[in-house]
């Protein structure tokens, strides 16, 4: 599956429709993402149930904004509609593949049932 170019317009959409997201922000302007680009598709294609978004922080700023991107590339992974991981830096493929590992892993009722505890807290 070739990657889903995400905008602000289609954001809500692809997350709410798609168990696991993958997203990769970045700009045309910068090596790092540049170079991370083919590792990112190689690994979409290997990975047919997990959506691979992509977001142009320069078309974008909104969203990039959203996520508090503030260096490039910045990787994020969304499941069950919730923010599991986002940090920045180009991994290399085994890197890439051990995190879309570990992602598939996570226990999501015991994210949300944290979240929820927390949330609670603070009320």
């Amino acid at each position: 599956m070739s990657t889903v170019e995400l905008t602000a317009e289609n954001f809500d959409q692809t997350v709410t429709d798609n168990e696991f997201v993958l997203i990769d922000f970045w700009a045309s302007w910068c090596g790092p993402c540049r170079q991370f680009a083919p590792v990112y598709e190689k690994a979409s294609e290997k990975h047919g149930d997990i959506v691979f978004a992509s977001v142009d922080t320069e078309a974008q700023q909104q969203l990039a904004a959203a996520f508090d991107v503030r260096s490039i590339p910045t990787l994020a992974i969304i499941r069950d509609k919730t923010l599991i991981y986002a940090q920045p830096g180009a991994l290399p493929e085994p890197a890439l593949e051990e995190l879309i590992k570990q992602a598939r892993e996570v226990d999501m009722a015991e994210v949300k049932r944290k979240a929820a505890e927390a949330e609670a807290e603070q009320a």
